[in-house]
């Protein structure tokens, strides 16, 4: 059912800039995880399958993500090209696998290698599956992923898939037929946050695209809408009473507002005015925080979707997604 608008008109949304609720030691913790991610040799298997495509080759790939834990992605890329070319690292939105070969060519269409990382532990609830367990457990948690390990930073479910997602970085430019020099990070929803989460962790990316971003100005977020997936937050802390602060401090760690302020690449945002999953107040607050603390200021844009929920700008968006890319990802 499509509902009003309900978030902060357009005017303010544009100014919009909340105050980063970010820990003295996030730059440390973010550093000492992905500097023990990294002592792991990233390619583990890349084998090519047949996905009875005549205009794409695909390979399946392992890579090692957080601790060295096998991650699985698609790597695919124009068949009988064989010079380096521009990569597009893609991230999955919440609940979605990596699911079949050939699903998703977009990118390779476009003329790029395109790397599509799974999601440990997702991929049953919509699409068609994924690949990637997650072998950590945690304690109580409401169902779904927002609050496994949420009482410990170090125990967190994004902790794990945020280091995947930077992992994966790595894996493309260690990939056959890839220039490293040239690659790019997208995303929708969960994806976006990744991408985002990527931009500001990842070092020496070519362009980044975050159509409604997930974990976002996450205080506001849990606050402002009763909508999966950040009601599993409202949920958890109705039965665990009392543990606000921790929960908070934790999510501090993957606010992208706190990520964002970090990045250097170029970037496209995008956001719909009626979205309740991810509201536009979020969006706008990572997208007004990007490359704040950057030396130079990075370029930027949104795309805004007056009348859309979180479908944003679907195909419209791609469009720009792809004139974006062309631009950034067309040098060497």
């Amino acid at each position: 059912m499509r509902v009003a608008r309900f978030d902060l008109p357009l005017e303010r949304l544009r100014t919009y800039l909340p105050e980063p609720t970010v820990e003295d030691d996030f730059d440390v913790f973010w550093a000492a995880t992905l500097g023990e991610a990294q002592e792991h040799e990233v390619l583990l298997a890349v084998e090519q399958v047949e996905d009875h495509l005549t205009l794409v080759d695909t390979f399946d790939v392992t890579f090692a993500g957080f601790d060295g834990q096998p991650v699985r992605a698609w790597y695919s890329r124009p068949a009988g090209v064989t010079e380096p070319l521009p990569a597009v690292v893609e991230y999955l939105g919440y609940g979605r696998g990596r699911g079949l070969p050939g699903e998703r060519l977009t990118f390779p269409a476009a003329g790029y290698a395109h790397l599509l990382m799974d999601s440990r532990g997702q991929g049953g609830q919509w699409g068609t599956g994924g690949d990637t367990p997650d072998p950590v457990g945690s304690g109580p948690a409401s169902p779904g992923f927002v609050t496994r390990g949420v009482l410990d930073p170090h125990e967190y479910y994004f902790r794990r898939l945020t280091t995947d997602a930077v992992r994966a970085v790595d894996a493309a430019r260690s990939l056959p037929g890839v220039d490293p020099r040239r690659v790019a990070v997208v995303g929708n929803s969960q994806g976006g946050g990744l991408a985002l989460a990527a931009a500001g962790l990842a070092d020496g990316l070519a362009a980044v695209t975050a159509s409604v971003p997930f974990l976002c100005d996450l205080p506001r977020a849990i606050g402002l809408t009763d909508s999966d997936p950040y009601a599993e937050v409202v949920k958890y802390l109705s039965v665990q009473r009392g543990h606000e602060a921790a929960v908070m401090r934790t999510l501090s760690y993957v606010d992208n507002v706190n990520h964002v302020r970090r990045a250097t690449a170029p970037a496209l945002f995008a956001t719909g005015l009626f979205d309740t999953i991810c509201p536009p107040s979020t969006v706008f607050a990572a997208f007004n925080h990007y490359g704040a603390l950057a030396p130079e200021t990075p370029a930027k844009a949104i795309e805004v979707y007056e009348h859309n929920h979180h479908e944003g700008g679907d195909t419209y968006f791609v469009r720009a997604q792809l004139a974006f890319l062309r631009e950034h990802l067309a040098g060497a």
